[in-house]
């Protein structure tokens, strides 16, 4: 945990922001496997972390703002329970650390939360993401579960979105943290990289990295080398020497913050001539985004512009014809790169986004793209110091989608077809991916050392370490 007076103040913060009621923050429970018994590893909500800062299953954190009272609800480790884990703290000595000193159980919660309801006063809770959560929220508020979503308190969401978006000082020394565990899952990948190895191996020695330098992956990662599926967790394949690698993976530290990067590799040890081609393509693209990105611009700017100087690449090698600045205004450029730039990340590798994307990446002064692949940008807001954010654009042939277009006409000025079919159309994909914090005259780079990302840096990474 950060020290006590961390948490003090971020509670103070919402309730400055929230004018009234009860905030209710649910902790998470524990999810069994495939019986009672045996639980998935154990995983924290985010926003209970946020502001309480307790690492332990079952509890409900209050935040009364009429009443200025900060609350812990849980039930304390019987001795059944302490024969099968050992001694246990206290819930009041956990929400010590959090400087709550108010506990109480789960059931004098039920009295607690029934005498506001009486009292008329708001019982403020945020959209729930578990199946389990929405059952203990159905029962403690009385809506059903499956109208939740309905009643959740946009004022708090509002609320909890403006305090968790600006990362700390102390918030962003431990993504660096993060960020070196990714560092070395990443570089371990380059060395372990070679023809005939499983796809397997490679995805179970980086994950024993996140789980010995940390609490364990942030997401389920991506190692495969049919990168043009976009969320490819199989991890069936042996590597090819025709083909890349792409690796999309990242840890978390012990206090659950994130990290997320993307290194596109050959499988051989050196690109081939079109390989390296459209790598380079790819990261002039990325080049781009990072030097613009800064407090005050608007990060779907910083998206189209990647997309420009990625446009004019493919131009330069025939894969977009006619006018290139109008292909890229016709959204051509999204048969190459269906997804958005990047997301928001903290304690979340996709921050927040359980609130929903449009109420994290999108505000008043912007509004999303109805334009397919632009409109799947998450982070399109303007951009202020402290945001921490992905940067992750991507070139891809994906068989099923060039032909719907070429079959539906859709971009036929401006996507040269023949080409397409004719020589890429196994190529695969590439992505490469930083995550930046934002500053008042540009951004940096998270971790203490960059893993090689031009096609230059990845060659002479692996022909000097490779194992």
């Amino acid at each position: 945990m950060f020290d006590k007076d961390i948490y003090i103040q971020r509670r103070a913060s919402l309730k400055r922001a929230v004018n009234s009621g009860v905030v209710i923050l649910m902790g998470n429970m524990e999810s069994a496997r495939n019986y009672h018994h045996n639980y998935e590893h154990f995983r924290q909500d985010s926003t209970f972390l946020y502001y309480f800062g307790v690492n332990a299953e079952n509890l409900v954190g209050v935040v009364d703002i009429d009443n200025n009272n900060d609350a812990i609800y849980g039930n304390d480790y019987t001795i059944d329970d302490i024969i099968w884990m050992g001694d246990q703290p206290s819930i009041a000595e956990m929400a010590a650390g959090a400087g709550v000193t108010t506990t109480s159980t789960l059931s004098e919660l039920e009295v607690y939360i029934n005498k506001a309801k009486k009292s008329g006063r708001k019982i403020h809770f945020l959209p729930p993401y578990r199946n389990t959560t929405k059952i203990q929220l159905e029962s403690l508020i009385g809506i059903k579960a499956n109208e939740l979503e309905n009643y959740a308190s946009m004022e708090l969401v509002r609320a909890v979105v403006a305090d968790r978006e600006i990362k700390s000082d102390a918030e962003i020394a431990e993504l660096h943290k993060a960020f070196n565990i990714g560092y070395e899952m990443h570089t371990l990948a380059m060395r372990m990289c070679k023809p005939g190895l499983g796809e397997r191996e490679i995805a179970g020695a980086i994950e024993g990295v996140a789980l010995r330098k940390g609490s364990g992956v942030s997401f389920h990662n991506i190692v495969s080398h049919h990168g043009q599926t976009l969320h490819n967790h199989s991890h069936n394949n042996n590597l090819a020497p025709e083909r890349m690698l792409l690796v999309d993976c990242g840890a978390e530290t012990i206090m659950n913050y994130a990290s997320d990067n993307t290194r596109t590799m050959p499988v051989s040890g050196s690109y081939t001539s079109k390989q390296r081609e459209l790598y380079d393509i790819l990261t002039a693209g990325f080049d781009k985004a990072i030097s613009m990105t800064k407090a005050g611009i608007i990060n779907q700017e910083v998206q189209k512009e990647c997309l420009r100087v990625m446009c004019n690449g493919l131009h330069s090698i025939g894969l977009i014809k006619g006018d290139a600045e109008e292909a890229l205004e016709s959204g051509a450029m999204s048969l190459f790169m269906p997804h958005g730039l990047g997301h928001q990340l903290g304690l979340d590798v996709h921050d927040m986004e359980n609130f929903g994307e449009n109420n994290v990446g999108y505000d008043t002064e912007t509004k999303r793209s109805t334009q397919f692949g632009f409109s799947a940008l998450r982070m399109g807001k303007r951009l202020r110091e402290g945001h921490v954010l992905t940067i992750e654009p991507g070139i891809y042939f994906i068989p099923k989608l060039i032909e719907k277009w070429k079959k539906d006409g859709t971009n036929s000025e401006f996507i040269n077809f023949n080409l397409v079919e004719k020589e890429y159309l196994d190529y695969g994909g590439m992505r490469v991916e930083d995550t930046v914090v934002v500053t008042k005259r540009g951004s940096m780079i998270l971790g203490d050392n960059r893993i090689p990302y031009t096609s230059t840096q990845i060659e002479e990474y692996m022909k000097h370490n490779r194992e």
